[in-house]
């Protein structure tokens, strides 16, 4: 059903983990495709052995690189982004399922709900810790519990898990390679399918998965994203999650453009504050 892209940079226990909780909690058969960065630990060992879809650079070509070229062998029909360090928790792929069926229109962004061990201040997360480390890891509870938490669907779905029609992938050209190592990445993407004329930007409440929390990105020198975005789109970040896609805020249906008195002015405010930069 799905094509789930996956990259990993020498984290062989993390996606192992994650592979097999895909192939052990998904109610659907799914294409996995990793893009493994250099992959020296034996992940490349490992994805062979295990007939796993992969593409592969010799160093860490950054997650725009990575989920293009692993995007460019998604066989099916619907390309889920997703991070290796990532469990998915039973009936995650149902509920997107229903909503792709209800949805009437291919020009959608979905993104699963995380459950994250420690709280950053973020509504559309549930907050309860299963462990940061593979051995701290508490699969039990976690399987037990996972669905019990109340959770609303909310708007904003631009982070990983995320699931777009391949149809629109490849109008938006996929993640902005300028952007590399990836820092804003999620939200540039979330504009792109903006201009092509996506709104609905929708986390579901229902598909849930565990999320150990940046255990490849605190690795890598990070890139300006939100001077890129702001360089590039001529507003800020802030502008566009608050007024375009509302993020955090409760899902009451498919948005409309925001005013254009606002656009104008919140491009002016960027446009004084790019000078200054």
């Amino acid at each position: 059903m799905l094509s789930i892209i996956i990259p990993t940079w020498n984290n062989l226990p993390f996606v192992k983990l994650c592979v097999e909780s895909i192939r052990k909690n998904s109610a659907y058969a799914h294409q996995v495709v990793l893009h493994i960065n250099d992959g020296s630990d034996g992940t490349l060992e490992w994805a062979k052995a295990e007939g796993l879809d992969f593409t592969q650079t010799p160093d860490n070509a950054g997650i725009c690189v990575a989920v293009n070229m692993a995007g460019g062998i998604a066989t099916q029909d619907y390309i889920v982004y997703m991070n290796d360090d990532m469990y998915v928790c039973p009936q995650w792929d149902v509920a997107l399922a229903e909503e792709i069926k209800a949805a009437g229109t291919d020009a959608f962004m979905f993104s699963s709900t995380m459950i994250e061990p420690t709280f950053h201040n973020n509504p559309c997360v549930i907050v309860k810790d299963y462990g940061t480390t593979i051995e701290t890891f508490n699969e039990k509870d976690l399987l037990a519990e996972c669905n019990t938490f109340p959770m609303h669907d909310w708007y904003g779905s631009t982070w990983p898990p995320t699931i777009v029609h391949k149809k629109y992938w490849h109008i938006t050209g996929g993640y902005s390679i300028e952007l590399s190592p990836g820092v804003s990445s999620d939200d540039d993407f979330a504009m792109k399918m903006w201009m092509a004329g996506c709104r609905i930007f929708k986390g579901i409440g229902n598909s849930r998965v565990y999320h150990f929390q940046s255990k490849s990105t605190l690795r890598v020198v990070k890139n300006d994203g939100r001077k890129q975005f702001l360089m590039k789109w001529g507003i800020n970040q802030s502008t566009f999650n608050k007024h375009f896609t509302h993020r955090g805020e409760k899902y009451a249906g498919v948005l409309s453009d925001p005013p254009e008195s606002l656009i104008k002015r919140e491009k002016l405010r960027a446009w004084l504050k790019r000078k200054i930069v």
